[in-house]
């Protein structure tokens, strides 16, 4: 490309990248689209078998990313998020073979109808064909979103973190390395090289390049992108999830499920942020206590702020706020009426959970509540697409239109519909 061209006010070197990129990543698209399972399960065999084999490299570079991210005052959550060990790598890679093992979508029959002029019609899984993920601190994501990927018949393009740029550079080394010993294209799975803002934006221009755009990271890159992107989004902007204690809960479920919901891992996005009580539950000082006894901050509405010196008052805020820390808010509400009623006022639509007996309740709350994932006296920690058993997950969508929920295999694929006729013609 000349020099002219890239000086063009309407093209960056940016754009010149992505373009590249998306190029390529559309021929290996194609190449993808028609390659059989056993021959994209092998390339996901041999990424795993190169994740543990260059174990000592990833954790090196980690260790660099850790180092900076510590320098530059990441916070506690994101530095959760950013750091690897031995056992979080081999959780990655034992991922990336789980995700060989899943049954191939693409080609799979969704349904078929004979129409009665004799046309048979049937819909397909097909590819999306070129993904976009932008994401932040998880290095987790470039393997992930590489083997989903693969295993769908996409080719993906990476844009990290600038936090996790060595961690993601030597993991998207060892699965091209993958690629190459199993014979696929190498231009299936790309990292963006630079870190320059500019890729984003022109991730984010790119139509007919790539066809939709992942965000996997905090409010303000989730909400550039969707505001920006001239490629179809998938996302969600935030994980306020809700843990609901009806009157006639377990106390001892109760209160197992409110510490592990909030404080298993208070940086992923299915943590719970808000906890309601039933105000007819006999003991919501119980699970104020156990709160704080795993070292969370609770913050309550003026009835639970009464009940311990050690909650602080909620502000109008706080019920909208994803903390992705150990603070939690607290409320009584008038039952399920009134718990639906505040879930509906301040949910994300991400994950929303009750703890109940009541089937007849547990049955209302799975019905009523608007959100991507609903779950009866389950922790909320297991919105997760590996718990779900989808192998991974490249993220979870909270629209109502494509996907819902955790985004793996099929979430990944569109359809097509074939039709078979024998030479019939339209009146």
């Amino acid at each position: 490309m000349n020099a002219e061209a890239l000086t063009s006010p309407r093209l960056t070197d940016a754009d010149a990248l992505i373009a590249d990129m998306g190029a390529r990543a559309r021929t290996a698209a194609k190449a993808l689209a028609v390659a059989s399972t056993a021959d994209k399960a092998a390339a996901l065999r041999a990424a795993a078998g190169q994740l543990r084999a260059q174990a000592a490299t990833i954790l090196e570079a980690n260790a660099r990313d850790m180092a900076s991210g510590k320098a530059s005052g990441l916070s506690a959550a994101m530095l959760d998020r950013l750091r690897l060990d031995e056992d979080r790598l081999g959780a990655i890679a034992d991922a990336v073979g789980e995700v060989a093992a899943l049954p191939d979508p693409v080609g799979r029959e969704i349904d078929r109808a004979v129409r009665p002029n004799g046309m048979e019609l049937s819909r397909v899984r097909v590819p999306l064909g070129v993904v976009g993920i932008i994401y932040e601190s998880r290095p987790n994501v470039t393997a992930d979103a590489a083997a989903l990927g693969l295993m769908s018949g996409n080719a993906v393009i990476l844009r990290g973190g600038s936090e996790a740029v060595q961690s993601n550079r030597a993991i998207h080394a060892a699965l091209a390395a993958g690629l190459a010993e199993a014979g696929l294209p190498s231009d299936a799975v790309q990292l963006v090289p630079v870190q320059d803002r500019a890729a984003v934006g022109a991730l984010l221009r790119a139509q007919g390049l790539i066809d939709i755009i992942i965000p996997r990271g905090g409010k303000s890159l989730v909400a550039r992108v969707q505001d920006e992107a001239r490629v179809p989004v998938l996302a969600h902007l935030d994980g306020i999830n809700h843990l609901y204690i009806d009157g006639a809960a377990d106390p001892a479920k109760a209160v197992d499920l409110a510490v592990n919901a909030k404080m298993r891992r208070t940086g992923v996005c299915g943590a719970t942020e808000t906890i309601l009580i039933d105000r007819a539950y006999a003991a919501p000082l119980t699970i104020v206590d156990a709160l704080v006894q795993a070292g969370c901050e609770v913050r309550g509405d003026k009835d639970i702020a009464s009940l311990s010196p050690h909650v602080d008052a909620a502000s109008a805020g706080d019920w909208d706020t994803e903390y992705l820390d150990a603070i939690v808010s607290i409320a009584l509400v008038d039952g399920l009426t009134g718990a639906l009623a505040h879930i509906d006022a301040h949910s994300s639509h991400h994950t929303d959970a009750i703890v109940t007996e009541n089937q007849a309740a547990a049955d209302r709350f799975l019905s009523e509540v608007d959100s991507a994932i609903v779950m009866h006296n389950a922790s909320t920690q297991f919105a997760d697409g590996g718990e779900f058993g989808l192998g991974a997950e490249i993220g979870i969508a909270t629209g109502r239109l494509h996907a819902r929920g955790p985004v793996a295999l099929e979430g990944l694929t569109t359809y097509k519909w074939l039709v078979r006729g024998t030479g019939q013609v339209r009146p």
